[in-house]
């Protein structure tokens, strides 16, 4: 005997909840399954703890996809500002922080999103179930059967909500991948995303004393692709907004160039500093805009010269100034899916429908959230596809 029900959605995240909530309101009889013992892991320990839930300025140049197009839709249909009025229709305060971007404040945190989502879903017809291990998913006449513990379940609409590769720890598996590439449809490569970079020995070596500095900077991928945010010198390596920003651009082997100054005309100051204390060392000069240690290990790895201004000849004076503009660094790899916030890569989004998130040539198997292939940027744009895309299969299943 098995129990009958409208939709699945396998994954109680942020966009499988989304996704439930909708198809409920629709009067589908949905349940919900997840192998964690309780819903909106990731959402529970976003932006430490305050969830930054999206962002003021959406739009699809924040997203990374084979297909640039194809979030255009979703976003349109659901907006960061339909969020925004959720989140204010259940009292939860907010506040914004740089970029737009938008976090949980004062009383209210992470758990609030997690209880607004599951206020959404409170509905007779929306069952959620934890600790599930489905093991088995069929195409049957009447849409699909699931084995999940020891139940059978059958469902016109199946949902896969699991989420990418990232944050093993959370219960981050490649089931979603799998369950496509069962019925045929493409993966595209999955890596780290929004990850610390990790450096080769010797870097490591020589910017390790810097562990917990931070510093504006403007950083460059090879492609061109460039963040200006602040860096974090770690103990394994780099990170910090700018640093997470740009490894979802970043390739094995490249380069990226940092400009240690991109609020400062260093040009400016070491002419006028020469002219007024010609006798002041470049290390003095430059602690007025950089922290002192920095200098240092610089001048240890002797990318600086540091004697006397009026003793820098004009190669050595423009060589400082291109060092701190445009210092280059090869990372060794990044910190990998243990801290990435994000998966790049995914369900190949040629295979889906853009207005429904159902698979084009399946009928019935939908596919949202960060299992596809779509990554946003740092600063609330991957709630906002888990929220988008999670609205319009849910307006469909």
């Amino acid at each position: 005997m098995s129990e009958k029900f409208d939709v699945v959605i396998i994954g109680a995240g942020a966009a499988g909840l989304m996704c439930a909530a909708e198809a409920g309101k629709r009067g589908r009889k949905v349940l919900v399954l997840d192998h964690a013992k309780k819903p909106g892991r990731k959402i529970l320990i976003a932006g430490g703890g305050r969830c930054n839930f999206t962002n003021y300025d959406v739009s699809a140049s924040n997203y990374l996809c084979q297909n640039p197009h194809f979030v255009k839709s979703a976003l349109s249909q659901y907006t960061n500002w339909d969020f925004i009025s959720m989140v204010s229709k259940h009292g939860i305060e907010f506040e914004e922080r740089d970029h737009g971007q938008l976090f949980c404040v004062g009383d209210y945190d992470s758990k609030d999103i997690v209880k607004m989502l599951l206020a959404e879903c409170n509905m007779p017809n929306i069952a959620l179930r934890y600790q599930q291990d489905v093991h088995l998913i069929e195409k049957v006449e009447s849409g699909y059967s699931l084995h999940s513990n020891t139940d059978v379940i059958e469902c016109e609409s199946l949902v896969i909500a699991t989420g990418g590769l990232s944050m093993p720890k959370l219960g981050a598996t490649p089931f979603g991948y799998k369950v496509a590439e069962q019925f045929g449809l493409p993966v595209q490569p999955t890596t780290a995303g929004l990850v610390p970079f990790t450096l080769h020995k010797q870097d490591k070596e020589d910017l390790e004393t810097l562990s917990g500095i931070a510093v504006p900077a403007e950083i460059t991928a090879e492609d061109g692709t460039l963040f200006k945010e602040a860096l974090l010198f770690t103990h394994r390596g780099l990170s910090g907004p700018s640093v997470l920003q740009i490894s979802s651009f970043w390739k094995a082997g490249q380069r990226v160039t940092i400009n240690l100054v991109p609020n400062e005309d260093i040009e400016a100051l070491l002419t006028n500093s020469r002219e007024k204390h010609p006798n002041q060392s470049l290390k003095n000069t430059l602690a007025k805009v950089l922290p002192k240690r920095l200098i240092e290990v610089l001048i240890e790895r002797k990318e600086l010269v540091d004697k006397p201004l009026k003793q820098l000849n004009h190669k050595e004076f423009q060589q400082v100034i291109d060092t701190l503009e445009r210092w280059e660094i090869a990372p060794n790899g990044t910190e990998g899916y243990r801290t990435a916030e994000v998966t790049l890569g995914g369900v190949d989004t040629d295979s889906l429908s853009s207005k429904t998130m159902e698979c084009k040539k399946i009928k019935g198997l939908y596919f949202i959230g960060e299992v596809m292939d779509v990554t946003g940027w740092l600063g609330g744009y991957n709630f906002q596809w888990c929220w988008s895309s999670g609205f319009v299969a849910g307006q469909w299943v």
